[in-house]
C-alpha cells in the first residue's frame, strides 16, 4: 500500500518546516521540535533536540 498521508501536518508549515535550526546553524534541515532555548521557546532540528534532551552542551 502507498503512504499518501506521510508528511501531511509539515506540508501546512512554510517551506514545509524547512529551515534554519537556530541552535547548530545548519540549513535546510526540518525545525519541528519546539524546545526552550536560552528562555525563549524556538523550533530546532531533530539532532539538536536529542542534544539537549540527553544533556550535552550545545
Amino acid at each position: 500500500m502507498s503512504k499518501a498521508h506521510r508528511g501531511k501536518g509539515i506540508r501546512t508549515e512554510k517551506n514545509h518546516g524547512r529551515g534554519t535550526c537556530p541552535v547548530c546553524k545548519k540549513e535546510g534541515v526540518k525545525v519541528l521540535y519546539e524546545q526552550e532555548v536560552a528562555g525563549a521557546k524556538t523550533k530546532i532540528c531533530k539532532i539538536c533536540k536529542a542534544t539537549i534532551k540527553h544533556g550535552k552542551a550545545v
